[in-house]
Order: structure tokens, then sequence, then C-alpha cells
């Protein structure tokens, strides 16, 4: 009780309830636009939060994150088009009740299903996070490089059909990653005498150029005529909660694989998604309305993918690992603030994760009953023409890009990175591992020259400490594993 007390003291007090309330309605307004994804708004948002207090800023972008799960579900529903790509399984069912006149219906059970998904996140990182954390007290440089070797595996497997293509750009990002000063030798790293490479490739231009202005290009590629107008049919507006009865053993087993899903970096909502409805099908009584227009589809969707908003946080707070991109920017918010993920953070800042705990649970009861009642006017976002919204996301993410330095360097690697994500979009080659190899490749190299100073160069401390060795065999079998399956589908 005391936690609760302190986290809603910090929240009404202190002005993150509106950092909460603004993040989410960007969030729902972004997942409501085809095409346009939460990335590269957070992107352009991030350097903006470094001069706010740490929860003001965190909240704001975790309102976006969520709230765009939340408004993905819309488009998808009524226009056959994935607000976000994570609801592209959403299409499948909740089309084909729109089609038939049920959109109000379809529209109602997303909503809840998002909303118990979200609840059951929340609590599992309530639970699990502050366990996890005095876990990594027991963490040395050994451990640390192992976990972070593990998530960089984890990213490049959870890709699938193109697990080639990740790690070499999981291998690209750990290169851009030794850009800079070595400390070790105090020598320059690939700066070619450049002053304003000495501090190394910014995460945060890396982050805009890949993110938000490669989605501005594409949005200024389309053509004029790319609005849509739709429009809400049917009734049922209200009876999300009957349907989620009805469907409560897809929907607990939906929510308990997207938390465990969010807890493995680089699988989290896709691979949730796809597991959730998947077993949905399985053990449905009827299999052949999936796909037509079956209610557990959109219920084992959306649950699924939501229920990984809060837990994917886990590893972040735990061990300071971040599980995909978007987390990857949350870390450089803490650290800007000089909050340590991990115990430290627990015991230090209480008011902070309490805080962070209590604006989640209101976040999700916010735009489920933003969402419940703004629906009709929502739609109406889809009208804006995507060529009007790439300039908008060009302009600021450039300006976002300088504004973190006031450097103009920063805006030019932003560009840079702009035409690479650019290129690789219009390839279906994945850009999340450059950034979690930006992230975790340091950690990696740095962990591992630190373990291998203690053991006097030996590589058996890396199997002598148990959790290593865990870690290192869960490292080795995922691949084997990976690597089985993929011979015997050939």
């Amino acid at each position: 009780m005391e936690l609760i007390t302190l986290g809603l003291n910090e929240v009404f007090s202190g002005g993150v309830i509106w950092a909460v309330i603004i993040g989410a309605l960007i969030g729902v307004t972004i997942g409501s636009i085809p095409g346009l994804e939460p990335a590269g708004v957070m992107a352009i948002l991030l350097p903006l939060t470094f001069s706010m207090e740490p929860l003001f800023g965190v909240t704001l972008l975790l309102g976006v994150y969520g709230g765009a799960w939340y408004g993905g579900a819309i488009p998808a529903i009524l226009m056959n088009t994935p607000g976000t790509p994570v609801a592209v399984l959403t299409t499948y069912d909740g089309y084909p009740m729109a089609k038939r006149g049920e959109g109000k219906k379809a529209l109602s059970i997303a909503y809840t299903s998002s909303f118990f998904g979200g609840i059951i996140s929340v609590l599992s990182l309530v639970f699990f996070a502050p366990m996890l954390s005095q876990v990594a007290t027991l963490f040395g440089s050994a451990e640390f490089a192992m976990l972070a070797l593990l998530g960089m595996v984890f990213v490049v497997l959870a890709h699938n059909k193109f697990a080639i293509e990740a790690a070499a750009m999981i291998g690209l990002g750990m290169f851009l990653g030794t850009i800079g000063i070595d400390r070790s030798y105090n020598t320059q790293v690939y700066t070619f005498d450049e002053s304003f490479l000495l501090a190394g490739i910014p995460l945060v231009p890396a982050v805009i150029g890949l993110f938000a202005m490669s989605q501005a290009y594409i949005l200024l590629s389309k053509k004029s005529g790319d609005s849509f107008k739709t429009k809400l049919e049917g009734s049922g507006h209200f009876s999300g909660f009957t349907v989620l009865l009805r469907n409560k053993v897809t929907a607990i087993r939906s929510a308990i694989l997207g938390v465990v899903m969010g807890l493995l970096p680089g699988v989290g909502e896709f691979g949730s998604q796809f597991f959730s409805y998947t077993l949905a099908q399985k053990f449905s009584k009827n299999p052949e309305e999936f796909g037509n227009g079956a209610e557990a589809g959109i219920v084992a969707s959306e649950t699924s993918n939501n229920a990984v908003t809060a837990s994917v946080m886990i590893p972040l707070l735990a061990f300071g690992i971040p599980a995909d991109a978007l987390m990857a920017m949350l870390l450089s918010v803490f650290m800007v603030h000089n909050y340590i993920p991990g115990p430290r953070l627990f015991a230090e800042h209480p008011e902070f994760i309490s805080g962070l705990y209590v604006s989640l649970f209101f976040m999700n009861v916010f735009v489920f009953a933003y969402l419940t009642f703004a629906s009709k006017y929502i739609v109406n976002i889809t009208r804006i023409r995507g060529r009007f919204i790439g300039a908008l996301i060009f302009v600021l993410a450039f300006l976002g890009a300088y504004s973190q330095n006031y450097q103009i360097t920063d805006a030019l690697i932003a560009l840079g990175f702009s035409v690479i994500g650019y290129i690789m979009k219009r390839n279906n080659i994945p850009a999340v591992p450059i950034i979690l190899g930006l992230v975790l490749g340091p950690v990696f190299l740095d962990r591992m020259r630190q373990a291998l100073g203690v053991s006097n160069g030996e590589f058996g401390i890396f199997i002598d400490r148990p959790i290593s060795l865990t870690l290192l065999t869960l490292t080795i079998g995922s691949i084997a594993i990976f690597t089985i399956s993929k011979l015997k589908a050939r």
C-alpha cells in the first residue's frame, strides 16, 4: 500500500498524468493512421524527453507505445490495413466482421481484449521485475556478456525467414558501436580524425533516421489519392466483455504467451501474436471460422500483442538489456538522467518505479475508455493524406535530431541513416537489429573484455560460473534448434 500511495502521489501531484494522457492520445492517433509506425514518432519525441523529469519523459514514450497498439486495430478492422505492423492478424477476422456490418462489435472485442492483455502485462511487470532485479545482483561480467549475446541471438532467430539479413544488420550495429574512443587503450577507432565521431555514433539520430525519416520517405512516395473514408456500422459497441468471457480460455492463454514472449529479445508482439492465434485456431471447436470473422481470432491477436507492452520492460528494468528498439530508446532516457536499471534503481528510486506502475495502469484504463466512446470520430483520421504526414514527420525528425545537441552533424547522421533505413524498408531488410547491435554490441564487448581480464584470458570463466554456463547453453541450444528446423524444412 505504501508503494501504491507513493506511485499515486508521484503521478497525480507531479503532472505525470498529463504525460500519460498526451502520449496515449498521440499513440492512438498514430495507430489509427495506416503506414505510420510508433517507433518513428517515439524517435522524434526522444530528444524532447531528455529535458523532462525522468518519469514524465518515460511515461510520455510509453503512452505512445501502448496507445498505438490499441489504435492499430481501427484500420485493421475497418480498412483491412493494419495501423501498426503487429495488427496484421487482426485483419484476418476483424475485416470480415466489418464487411458483415459488425464493425462496432469487432472494435469492441479488440479494445476489450487489448485492455485485458495490457492489465495482465502491467501486473507481470509489477511482480516479476523486482524479483529478477535481485537475480541481477548475482551477475558479473561473464553473466552480462552471455546475456547480451543471448539477446542478440534471439533477435536474429526471431526474424526467421530473414535471419541472415538480421545477423548481418546486428553485425553492422556492433561495428558502428565500436566507433569512437576505445577507453581501454585510449585510441581512436574508425573516427577518421573527425571530432564529431569521438563519442561514437549517437543513438538518437540513428533511431530517428532509421525509423522516422525513412518512414517519411515511404509516405512521401505514396500516390496523392491515398486517403480513405471509413464508417462504423452495426451494433454491439459494448459487447466486448461478453465475447471475452465467452473466450476466457483463449484470452488467458494469449495473455500468458504475450507476457512470456515479451521477456525474449526480438520476439515480442510478432511471436506472441502468431503463437496465440495458431493455438486459438487449433483448440477451437470451429477452426474453419478463423479468417472468416471468428471472434476468438480477434481476442487471441489483440490480447497477445498488448500483453507484451509492459512485460517487455522487465529485462530492461531488471538487467538493463533492451528487448527491442523501443526499449533501447527508453534506456537512453534512463541513462541521460543517471537512472541505472537493476537493483539500484528499485532501491534508490522507489518513487520512480511506483509511478511507472501506476502510469501504465492508468494508461490502459484511459485508452480503453477513450476508444470506447470516441471511435466514431477517430476513424476520420484515415482521411489525412500520407504525403502530408510524411512531410510533417520529415521536418520534425530533422529538427529532433538537431535539437539533441544542437549540432548539424547529428542531423546529417540522421539523414544518412534515413537513406539506409529507406533502402532496407524497400527490400524487407529488418532495421531493428542495427539498433540492438548498436546498444548490445558495446555491452557484450566490454563485459567480455572485463571477464577475460579477470580470468587472465581464460575462456573457462564462461563455463565455470553456473549462470553464465546456463545462458551460454541457451544460446548454443537456440542456434542448434533453429538450424535443425531449417534443415528439416528444406
